[in-house]
């Protein structure tokens, strides 16, 4: 199923920072679907380009997910 004009969806988005400082975006329901940026206003904008990208290119229809909770977990190695 291709997306329309007038389709729409709200997809999770996964935020982190990486030890350089840059916030990091992935959305999971989308395979490769991520982008990055210095703030997070900007990394926002450059996450619906990527995600309206990721949907044009795609031949497979997203998995969405009801978003439940986030947990951080420590492993020690």
């Amino acid at each position: 199923m291709k997306w329309g004009v007038f389709m729409s969806t709200q997809f999770t988005i996964l935020i982190e920072q990486g030890e350089d400082g840059a916030y990091i975006a992935t959305v999971p329901a989308l395979k490769s679907c991520y982008t990055q940026a210095s703030t997070i206003p900007e990394l926002l904008e450059k996450t619906r380009e990527v995600i309206e990208l990721c949907l044009e290119v795609s031949e497979e229809t997203p998995t969405v997910y009801k978003f439940i909770g986030i947990q951080q977990m420590e492993v020690v190695l």
